[in-house]
Order: structure tokens, then C-alpha cells, then sequence
């Protein structure tokens, strides 16, 4: 387990919406990402902070 891993809580989703669509957002553990599918991005998490910035995020195919 990585120390992010440890950091993360995600019981935080509970509270986090996309910024984007105001959707529910899911946990990809091992990639350590937020994913909105509807916006299409996945958000990264760094030291346990998720970064909700459209220019931080990568490009769902």
C-alpha cells in the first residue's frame, strides 16, 4: 500500500461532486483518480488531496 493510499479517505466522496457536472464521483484506488464519467476526466489524487482542476485532469477515451 502506498503512503496516497493511506492519505486518501474515501469517505470524502460523500461530499465531492465533479466541478464540472456536478456528478458523483467514483475512486480508482489503483490509479489513484477521481473519475466523472459524464465529464469524461479523471482527476488525480496527490499525497491524498484530490486536484479537481480540469488542466491537472486526464481525458477519458
Amino acid at each position: 500500500m502506498s503512503e496516497d493510499d493511506r492519505l486518501f479517505d474515501p469517505h470524502m466522496l460523500e461530499a465531492l461532486v465533479c466541478p464540472y457536472t456536478h456528478a458523483a464521483l467514483h475512486y480508482d484506488a489503483e490509479r489513484q483518480e477521481l473519475i466523472s464519467r459524464p465529464a469524461r476526466l479523471a482527476f488525480p489524487i496527490r499525497g491524498g488531496i484530490p486536484i479537481l482542476l480540469a488542466e491537472e485532469a486526464r481525458r477519458l477515451d
